[in-house]
Protein backbone atom coordinates (compact mmCIF):
# COMPACT_ATOMS: atom_id res chain seq x y z
CA UNK A 1 0.00 0.00 0.00
CA UNK A 2 1.54 3.11 -0.86
CA UNK A 3 1.90 5.90 1.87
CA UNK A 4 -0.67 8.34 0.55
CA UNK A 5 -3.27 5.33 0.47
CA UNK A 6 -2.13 4.43 3.97
CA UNK A 7 -2.63 8.17 5.05
CA UNK A 8 -5.70 8.56 3.60
CA UNK A 9 -7.34 5.18 5.16
CA UNK A 10 -5.97 5.56 8.43
CA UNK A 11 -6.90 9.27 9.30
CA UNK A 12 -5.83 8.94 12.82
CA UNK A 13 -2.47 6.52 12.96
CA UNK A 14 -2.26 7.03 16.45
CA UNK A 15 0.06 9.08 19.24
CA UNK A 16 3.19 10.46 17.27
CA UNK A 17 3.49 12.17 14.03
CA UNK A 18 7.42 12.98 13.14
CA UNK A 19 8.02 15.68 10.80
CA UNK A 20 11.59 16.68 10.13
CA UNK A 21 12.61 19.31 7.46
CA UNK A 22 15.42 17.89 5.50
CA UNK A 23 19.14 18.89 6.87
CA UNK A 24 20.86 21.68 4.95
CA UNK A 25 23.57 19.71 4.18
CA UNK A 26 21.61 17.18 2.24
CA UNK A 27 20.42 17.01 -1.15
CA UNK A 28 17.05 16.22 -0.06
CA UNK A 29 14.02 18.75 -1.03
CA UNK A 30 11.22 17.29 0.69
CA UNK A 31 9.80 17.45 4.16
CA UNK A 32 9.62 13.52 5.94
CA UNK A 33 6.36 12.57 8.10
CA UNK A 34 6.32 9.14 9.88
CA UNK A 35 3.31 8.40 11.91
CA UNK A 36 3.07 5.99 14.72
CA UNK A 37 0.69 3.64 16.27
CA UNK A 38 1.03 2.01 19.84
CA UNK A 39 -1.70 -0.65 20.71
CA UNK A 40 0.46 -1.39 24.38
CA UNK A 41 -2.34 -4.57 24.96
CA UNK A 42 -1.48 -5.56 20.89
CA UNK A 43 1.97 -5.30 19.90
CA UNK A 44 5.03 -5.69 21.77
CA UNK A 45 6.13 -2.08 19.89
CA UNK A 46 4.94 0.61 18.13
CA UNK A 47 4.54 0.66 14.68
CA UNK A 48 4.96 2.80 12.20
CA UNK A 49 1.44 3.85 10.37
CA UNK A 50 2.57 6.08 7.53
CA UNK A 51 5.25 7.78 5.83
CA UNK A 52 5.92 10.29 3.22
CA UNK A 53 7.73 12.81 1.61
CA UNK A 54 6.64 16.14 0.36
CA UNK A 55 3.14 16.66 -0.46
CA UNK A 56 2.28 13.38 0.90
CA UNK A 57 3.85 13.81 4.40
CA UNK A 58 2.30 17.27 4.10
CA UNK A 59 -0.98 15.11 3.70
CA UNK A 60 -0.33 13.25 6.50
CA UNK A 61 0.53 16.14 8.97
CA UNK A 62 -2.82 17.63 7.91
CA UNK A 63 -4.83 14.41 8.82
CA UNK A 64 -3.13 14.54 12.11
CA UNK A 65 -3.78 18.47 12.76
CA UNK A 66 -7.73 17.58 11.69
CA UNK A 67 -7.57 14.42 14.24
CA UNK A 68 -6.33 16.08 17.35
CA UNK A 69 -3.07 13.91 16.45
CA UNK A 70 -0.25 15.31 18.61
CA UNK A 71 2.76 16.16 16.68
CA UNK A 72 6.40 16.30 18.00
CA UNK A 73 9.49 17.29 15.37
CA UNK A 74 12.32 15.22 15.83
CA UNK A 75 14.68 15.31 12.57
CA UNK A 76 17.18 12.45 13.80
CA UNK A 77 14.49 10.00 14.79
CA UNK A 78 11.89 10.99 11.80
CA UNK A 79 15.52 9.83 9.07
CA UNK A 80 15.42 6.66 11.58
CA UNK A 81 12.02 5.70 11.26
CA UNK A 82 11.42 6.37 7.65
CA UNK A 83 13.76 4.23 6.20
CA UNK A 84 11.19 1.50 7.79
CA UNK A 85 8.34 -0.48 6.11
CA UNK A 86 4.90 0.16 7.26
CA UNK A 87 3.76 -1.56 10.08
CA UNK A 88 7.01 -2.55 11.00
CA UNK A 89 7.84 -2.16 14.77
CA UNK A 90 9.99 0.76 15.39
CA UNK A 91 13.73 -0.71 16.06
CA UNK A 92 15.60 -0.93 19.48
CA UNK A 93 17.77 2.06 18.57
CA UNK A 94 14.49 4.30 18.84
CA UNK A 95 13.20 2.47 21.67
CA UNK A 96 14.15 5.16 24.47
CA UNK A 97 13.24 7.90 22.01
CA UNK A 98 9.91 6.92 20.91
CA UNK A 99 9.05 5.99 25.02
CA UNK A 100 10.01 9.36 26.08
CA UNK A 101 7.41 11.32 23.62
CA UNK A 102 4.86 8.90 24.52
CA UNK A 103 5.04 9.29 28.01
CA UNK A 104 5.25 13.14 27.44
CA UNK A 105 2.27 12.73 25.48
CA UNK A 106 0.37 10.34 27.79
CA UNK A 107 0.76 12.87 31.01
CA UNK A 108 -0.54 15.30 29.15
CA UNK A 109 -3.65 13.10 27.74
CA UNK A 110 -4.14 12.33 31.95
CA UNK A 111 -4.03 15.90 32.26
CA UNK A 112 -6.78 16.71 29.68
CA UNK A 113 -9.37 14.13 30.74
CA UNK A 114 -8.79 15.86 34.76
CA UNK A 115 -9.42 18.93 33.18
CA UNK A 116 -12.60 17.66 31.41
CA UNK A 117 -13.64 15.76 34.44
CA UNK A 118 -13.69 18.97 36.59
CA UNK A 119 -15.91 20.73 34.78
Amino acid sequence: MTPRRRAERDPNPGTVMTPSDPPPDRQADQRLAVALRYDGKADPAPKVAATGRGLVAERILALARENGVPIHEDPDLAALLGKLDLDAFIPVEAFVAVAEILAYLYRQNGKMQELNASR
